[in-house]
C-alpha cells in the first residue's frame, strides 16, 4: 500500500477514508468488531472508509485513539474539511486560520459563534429545495471544526459587531435559539473575544448589504473579505482595505458598548423565554 499520509494524487477524502481502511485492515479488525468497539454504526464507518461521508472532529479523535495513529487521522481530516468549501473561501479560512486579530461585522449569527444546532438549522434552509441531508451534515462538522480558533493559545482578538437583525430572526425550535443567544452570551464572556450589537435606532450605514471581516496576520499585514447572498471577495489592496478599516470603525462608533451589548442580548433572551 502507498503512503497512507501522501494526498497528492487523490481528494483528500479518498486519502482519509484510505487510511481508515488501512488502519483497520492492519489491526484485523473487521467492520462489525470496530462498530462494536467505537460504538459508531457500521454503515458510517463503512461510508467514512469510501469516502462518502466527512465526519465530525471528535469522530478521527476518537479512532485516532482507538489505532494509536499519532494523529494521523486528525491532519488528513483537515486536509479533506478543506475541499467541503468553495474554492474562493479556502484562501479566507486560510488566512482566518493564521490571523492575530480579527474584526467582523455581521447581518446573521457568524459562523464561529453558531451552536451545532442553529448551524445545522441555517444550513437545512438554504438546502430546503433538495434536502441533501449529506451536505448539511459535513458542512455542520467543517463549520464547528472552525470554531478551534477562539479556544488556542494564544488565541486570536476577535471582535465581532452583530446587526441587531441577527438576534430577531428565530430559528423555528425555541431550544435552539435559547441555545444559540445562550451561547452567544457566554462566547462573549471569553477575554479574546468582544460582542457589540449594532441597534436597529442606530440608523443606516455603510455595511448594510454584507458581512465584512478584516483579518490582521502575524507580519503585520491585512486583508479584508467582503460577503453577501451568492458572493465573496478578498480584498488585500492595501488602499482599499483601509476602506473597509474605516468604514467598520464608523458602524463600531454606532454600535452599543460591549457590556450594554451584553445586556441587550439578555434581554432578547428573556423576551424570548417568556
Amino acid at each position: 500500500m502507498a503512503d497512507v499520509g501522501d494526498v497528492d494524487e487523490e481528494s483528500g477524502r479518498a486519502a482519509l477514508g484510505r487510511a481508515l481502511r488501512y488502519l483497520r485492515e492492519k489491526s484485523g479488525r473487521s467492520l462489525g468488531r470496530l462498530a462494536e468497539e467505537t460504538r459508531y454504526d457500521k454503515s458510517y464507518l463503512y461510508r467514512l472508509e469510501m469516502g462518502q461521508r466527512l465526519s465530525k472532529l471528535a469522530v478521527m479523535e476518537d479512532l485516532d485513539r482507538h489505532y494509536e495513529s499519532g494523529g494521523l487521522l486528525v491532519q488528513l481530516w483537515k486536509v479533506a474539511r478543506r475541499e467541503v468549501f468553495k474554492d474562493k473561501y479556502k484562501e479566507f479560512m486560510r488566512l482566518e486560520n493564521l490571523a492575530r486579530i480579527m474584526w467582523k461585522f455581521q447581518l446573521a449569527v457568524p459562523g464561529l459563534l453558531q451552536t451545532e444546532e442553529y448551524a445545522r438549522e441555517v444550513l437545512s434552509a438554504a438546502l430546503a429545495a433538495n434536502g441533501n441531508t449529506e451536505w448539511v451534515e459535513e458542512q455542520v462538522a467543517a463549520r464547528m471544526s472552525r470554531q478551534e480558533i477562539l479556544h488556542r493559545n494564544p488565541a486570536p482578538q476577535v471582535r465581532v459587531i452583530l446587526d441587531e437583525g441577527a438576534l430577531r430572526r428565530q430559528t423555528t425550535d425555541p431550544k435552539v435559539w435559547t441555545d444559540q443567544l445562550t451561547h452567544l452570551i457566554e462566547v462573549a464572556e471569553l477575554p479574546s473575544v468582544t460582542l457589540q450589537v449594532l441597534p436597529f435606532s442606530a440608523g443606516v450605514h455603510g455595511l448594510m448589504g454584507s458581512h465584512l471581516s478584516v483579518l490582521w496576520q502575524p507580519d503585520g499585514s491585512s486583508v479584508a473579505y467582503v460577503e453577501g447572498n451568492e458572493f465573496g471577495e478578498l480584498i488585500d489592496d492595501p488602499d482599499k482595505v483601509t476602506d473597509y478599516r474605516l468604514s467598520y470603525d464608523r458602524v463600531r462608533d454606532l454600535a452599543l458598548s460591549p457590556s450594554d451589548s451584553l445586556a441587550f442580548i439578555r434581554g432578547v433572551l428573556e423576551e424570548h423565554r417568556s
